[in-house]
């Protein structure tokens, strides 16, 4: 096993670029309703009849199904004509209970609910909610509902809840479930510092069972354990994506880790690499292309005008698991001065490859908060290109309610589907729907 020392090795040279601040520039122009786009298309936009701080969607017959960040609730779309998206449902698992992640397979639908973590905690601005552990951020606590619910979907437009597993605590962040037998969880536990891993058995789905946890050395309180993040940083599981029998986590200033999980019941690290310092952190995302032994990991970029300077997409080899190696970098968007504007820039989360959707090992969707939404060319794995971009529009009004943060847009989450259609949605801003015309 390799130890959690920072793997650097060629890292440093291969992100210099990425790490520099792009100048200002005074001449740009403002961005039209429609968006700016090359290579992407603007096809429609909703509000989500008035909920409009969406995050991640999922996609089931012709329908959308988007988590909101402050919403409390779920909205769900009629798809099937995609240049007019209806929104036909709500659904809420109570006030301050956070649904804002969700995973759709076989007719179900797994959500994530959790304490609506903005309601109840004081920032001055939104890097408090990076730079702080879970635990030891909420100062206005509320009633919320804990734990994984299940939905039957296969009504489209409607949400039947079927079972419920309740998870003592602050609720979960994250999860990954592609269908099959497993689900995996990025959820937060009494006595612990931030969310951890999590493996439920869904064999019966009805009663759905944890069979393991797992965390980074320090995050058990309960347990005695002293935390071993440095000041500032935030060691805690944002997500986890499973391929074969390897699991990719992500750990956010906590770095990356590889897991065995064919044995669910006991989940076996491989390796742990950091590269925070001396990069900023805040990994978000793990993207695993087995067939080509990469994987593609996404860091949050969480500081207005590149105050933490710039959060990478890396490209590694995992070929050998034990020991993963970066080799190379998105390149960072320069089509605007974006360290100049107003908001946040830089990455937030990549398209997983879900069975159903577009699965592609060459090609990587990404979004960029203010960037908008990226495509990628990773056929040299050591020389990515961008293929093309859309940049939104800043939204009408802010949703989020945390002090000094700039209203711009925040592009979040997408979901591309097989003939390139991208539903994307902002925090602040709703959901466009877009073509790719690669």
């Amino acid at each position: 096993m390799q130890s959690r020392r920072a793997h650097l090795q060629g890292l440093v040279g291969l992100a210099a670029v990425a790490a520099m601040p792009q100048a200002a520039r005074a001449d740009d122009p403002p961005v039209p309703p429609e968006g700016i786009g090359r290579g992407i298309k603007h096809l429609a936009y909703s509000d989500m009849a008035g909920h409009p701080d969406s995050v991640q969607l999922m996609l089931n017959r012709n329908h959308l199904y988007v988590g909101h960040m402050f919403s409390d609730g779920v909205t769900i779309l009629d798809v099937s004509d995609p240049r007019k998206p209806k929104p036909v449902n709500f659904f809420t698992a109570g006030e301050y209970t956070r649904t804002h992640h969700l995973q759709a397979s076989d007719d179900l639908l797994l959500v994530a609910n959790g304490a609506n973590i903005v309601a109840m905690q004081s920032y001055s601005d939104q890097r408090g909610y990076f730079e702080n552990t879970l635990a030891d951020s909420i100062s206005k606590r509320k009633n919320f509902r804990s734990g994984l619910s299940i939905h039957d979907i296969s009504t489209p437009g409607e949400m039947k809840e079927i079972a419920f597993l309740e998870m003592p605590g602050l609720g979960i962040n994250r999860l990954s479930w592609m269908g099959g037998r497993y689900a995996y969880v990025s959820a937060h536990f009494d006595g612990f510092t931030d969310h951890c891993l999590c493996i439920v058995d869904l064999q019966e789905i009805t009663r759905p069972v944890i069979v393991s946890k797992w965390w980074i050395p320090g995050m058990n309180r309960a347990a005695g354990e002293v935390s071993t993040a440095p000041k500032g940083k935030r060691y805690a599981l944002h997500h986890m994506i499973v391929a074969g029998k390897l699991g990719y986590g992500a750990w956010r200033d906590g770095g990356f880790t590889i897991h065995d999980v064919s044995d669910p019941a006991q989940p076996r690290l491989l390796s742990h690499i950091t590269w925070s310092p001396p990069f900023p952190g805040g990994t978000h995302t793990p993207l695993p292309l087995p067939g080509r032994n990469l994987a593609v990991v996404a860091d949050e970029a969480n500081a207005e005008k590149c105050a933490k300077g710039m959060f990478p997409i890396f490209v590694l080899d995992v070929r050998a698991p034990e020991n993963p190696v970066t080799i190379a970098t998105m390149p960072v968007p320069r089509d605007r001065a974006y360290c100049a504007a107003p908001g946040t820039f830089g990455p937030h989360n990549l398209h997983e490859n879900r069975p159903g959707s577009m699965q592609s090992e060459e090609t990587i969707f990404a979004t960029y908060n203010a960037g908008g939404v990226r495509v990628f060319d990773i056929r040299d794995q050591f020389a990515p290109k961008e293929l093309a971009y859309w940049i939104p529009p800043a939204p009408a009004k802010l949703i989020d309610p945390r002090p000094n943060v700039a209203l711009a847009a925040k592009s979040a989450d997408l979901y591309v589907t097989k003939d390139g259609l991208i539903f994307t949605t902002d925090w602040n801003a709703g959901l466009h729907v877009l073509e790719y015309q690669g």
